[in-house]
């Protein structure tokens, strides 16, 4: 910091990876900046899309995954194998013309991976017959139930991951889709065990039997545990977020004391109010006297410049590594 001209009194928080190897590092670094000032605290996040992809564990798919895995390398290691299979679609006139590899370092690939293969399964079938290559799990009701179930929980996960590499979003716009994507876990849970599958649309395809069902809310329900676990360090500053996102909506009780006579202030002046509505909340923050609002700005300050993924960092080396010679 210091060799970089840096203001230690002006950092607000660290996002990582999660390594265990920063504990040490991110605990000196709050200790130097509670030398120069004992009030502040600083926010240590653990990258929110890695956080997500960490997630998957609890599902126990990896029988899928694994037969899945094995089904593409027949079809795709081989350029025999491959130029026949894609005559194959062709023959038939399927919307796909080809299945690709999951790559696994990438979460999104394994989605789009299962779901060509669900949809292309009857093709797949016959061209393993002419093959003589036999996969008998593709026969087996439990391994198909089990299949559909996964394509249809990726499918959630991956909407929810593409929407967390959205550009520009804040921290609590990321706690929000998380939160959201939590929701849907509950509820999803409870219309299994009505068995109610209404948004479960590849799992309808296989009528799962009453045990499937249960088992498969179980494991919506230990997602959404997992969820709650690894985004714990988001619910300690969710007020603190809400007053930034929703000043106007905000309880003015669970605000911090230093904003909270201004707070009333701020929410019964309709100009401002109507100004918020009508920009952006880095034109809204910063049209606030400083007179006036100096804590409400210093709060909008630290909320805002909070990076919830180490993301864009890893978007920067990839496009450094693609510039270099």
């Amino acid at each position: 910091m210091d060799t970089l001209g840096l203001k230690w009194n002006r950092l607000a928080g660290v996002t990582t990876d999660g390594c265990p190897n920063l504990i040490g590092l991110l605990k000196r670094m709050q200790n130097k900046v509670t030398e120069i000032d004992t009030d502040q605290k600083l926010v240590f996040l653990h990258c929110i899309i890695h956080q997500h992809v960490l997630c998957k564990s609890v599902l126990k798919i990896n029988h899928v995954i694994d037969v899945v895995t094995k089904i593409v390398n027949f079809i795709r290691a081989r350029a025999l194998n491959h130029r026949q299979f894609i005559a194959l679609l062709e023959e038939h006139e399927t919307e796909h013309r080809d299945i690709g590899y999951h790559t696994a370092i990438r979460w999104l690939s394994l989605g789009k991976v299962l779901k060509r293969v669900w949809d292309l399964k009857a093709e797949i079938r016959e061209f393993c017959e002419k093959k003589d290559k036999d996969f008998p799990e593709l026969s087996d009701e439990d391994w198909m139930a089990d299949f559909a179930f996964a394509v249809d929980v990726t499918a959630l996960m991956n909407e929810l991951n593409t929407k967390l590499q959205g550009k520009g979003l804040f921290v609590h716009e990321m706690h929000s889709l998380v939160k959201a994507f939590m929701t849907k876990m509950q509820f999803l849970s409870s219309q299994l065990e009505s068995n109610t599958l209404t948004h479960m649309q590849t799992l309808k395809e296989v009528t799962p039997s009453a045990d499937h069902l249960r088992r498969y809310s179980s494991m919506l329900g230990a997602l959404h545990g997992e969820f709650s676990r690894r985004f714990e360090n988001l619910r300690k500053i969710e007020d603190e977020m809400h007053l930034i996102s929703s000043p106007f909506t905000c309880s003015v009780d669970n605000a911090p004391s230093d904003v909270q006579l201004k707070l009333i202030d701020l929410q019964s002046d309709a100009v401002l109010a109507e100004h918020f509505k009508s920009g952006s909340l880095l034109d809204f923050y910063s049209s606030l006297k400083e007179e006036n609002f100096p804590n409400m700005r210093r709060h909008a300050q630290k909320m805002l410049v909070l990076f919830g993924s180490t993301y864009i960092c890893q978007r920067s080396r990839q496009c450094n590594g693609r510039a270099s010679p």
